[in-house]
């Protein structure tokens, strides 16, 4: 099959660039290709054509979109860690579906149900940080982004279960924290099973002890059902098709693995970097500052939510680092034509979402932290998609949620500053750019909101 600006190198050449230094594996093709190349990555399991022209994007997704097969089958490098039921496996009429019975529970009204437990949490764990003390700002992230997801997903609070299965999930995503480990997941090959003090073989027996502490969750809630529970698995064990059918059993646990994925290491790891690109410009925590203290003491969370401002460091975060560098791989089932070249039937496509967010002529100096690009122009889902395209993050609305939430309660209570001069490296983590330190930081107090020229005024004249 003839495809169009092959790269060159070796297959085992380019899997190793791949899991090592996925950003400047991208970054070199794009230089040869700008628009789109050909990639050979076996996680995958197929030859792939990477695009990040917006145009050819809107066409694959819109106008053209019946040309195109989402398939679950190309994801299957995630099924180790998500399971074989997760909606990242599921593919046409069955992601679909599955979709449908997830989507209410994570957005409209639901989302203000959870808006205090969010800032109660974020100042909660906080507040454990002695000042002058230096500490790696993703640490506190990751403990809050844990405890939304397992008091909002689960409604589990406290107790052994909780607590074990806090410790297995860090564990496991722990095992994929670095890019040789990141291998593991992406590299087929290498999922071997050597026994319990092999890295492979501990992850597996990790996972079916994950596996059976959900099922025990699930088994108690449906020999004990209540209708005053208000978590997203009580949701979704109530949840019915248009054919009148439920969750099994298997298919509620892997989608509350998803869903713990996407959640907390998604999550956090987006936050982290927040917080890194707002303090390292003095000048946007000043905006930002000044946009949150106008609210008053007790804002409102909806109103944090809508903040303008807050929104667009929110968006040049997720275009600078987006949660995922990829969309998911779709199928021509028929020749197509794109930019000039033809896809014969069978070519699998992936969109890569890094390189649209780094296009010099979307993004003016791509690399510079500018939120009033997202004030000044609008841009279209296929120039800015930080969270897929085709098969968008369900938990989007949640975590956009989250991230102003917490932002807000940082920046409103608590005086930081970055610990380190030094610029924080992306390194890849799992399928996620995260910070290689963490982002060193340092609490030098607490911060107290200005008083307003207001109430300046009526302390003077009381």
């Amino acid at each position: 099959m003839q495809l169009p600006n092959r790269l060159k190198a070796p297959r085992f050449i380019q899997n190793i660039q791949w899991v090592v230094d996925p950003m400047g594996y991208m970054e070199s093709a794009a230089k040869k290709y700008p628009d789109l190349f050909t990639a050979e990555i076996i996680g995958f399991g197929n030859t792939l054509v990477f695009v990040n022209n917006p145009q050819v994007m809107q066409k694959i997704l819109t106008s053209e979109k019946k040309k195109f097969a989402d398939l679950g089958d190309n994801n299957r490098f995630l099924q180790p860690l998500l399971g074989e039921y997760s909606l990242v496996m599921l593919g046409g009429d069955r992601h679909k579906k599955r979709r449908q019975l997830l989507m209410p529970s994570l957005h409209g009204e639901r989302m203000r149900t959870y808006g205090d437990l969010i800032s109660d949490l974020t100042e909660k764990v906080f507040n454990q940080f002695p000042t002058d003390q230096p500490f790696a700002a993703i640490k506190p992230l990751q403990e809050i982004s844990f405890q939304v997801i397992a008091k909002v997903i689960f409604g589990l609070y406290e107790g052994e279960r909780y607590q074990r299965l806090q410790e297995l999930w860090l564990s496991l995503l722990d095992f994929f924290r670095s890019p040789l480990t990141a291998g593991f997941l992406l590299l087929p090959p290498l999922q071997k099973d050597l026994g319990a003090w092999s890295p492979w073989g501990k992850f597996i027996r990790q996972q079916q002890e994950v596996n059976e502490l959900l099922c025990a969750e699930i088994a108690e809630r449906r020999s004990q059902p209540s209708s005053d529970r208000m978590d997203i698995l009580s949701m979704l064990m109530s949840a019915k098709d248009e054919s009148g059918e439920g969750m099994s059993d298997e298919e509620l646990r892997d989608e509350m693995k998803t869903l713990l994925f996407a959640g907390y290491e998604s999550t956090s790891t987006v936050m982290s970097w927040g917080l890194y690109c707002i303090h390292r410009q003095p000048e946007v925590r000043k905006k930002l500052l000044e946009e949150l203290d106008s609210l008053g003491d007790s804002p409102d969370p909806m109103s944090i939510f809508r903040l303008p401002y807050l929104t667009a460091v929110c968006y040049e975060t997720l275009r600078i680092y987006p949660v995922v560098m990829l969309t998911f791989p779709t199928i021509a089932q028929e020749p197509v034509e794109l930019l000039g070249h033809i896809l014969e039937p069978g070519t699998s496509i992936i969109g890569c979402i890094y390189l649209m967010h780094q296009r010099e002529d979307l993004y003016p100096q791509p690399k510079e932290f500018k939120p009033e690009r997202f004030l000044e122009k609008q841009f279209s889902p296929y120039e800015f998609m930080p969270f897929g395209a085709v098969r968008r993050c369900v938990g989007e609305a949640l975590a956009m949620y989250e991230m102003k939430l917490v932002f807000a309660k940082i920046l409103s209570n608590y005086q930081l500053e970055l610990a380190d001069s030094k610029p924080e490296r992306p390194e890849r983590q799992a399928v996620t750019l995260a910070p290689a330190n963490g982002v060193k930081m340092v609490m030098t107090g607490r911060r107290t909101r200005p008083e307003s020229p207001v109430n300046m005024a009526t302390a003077h004249t009381a």
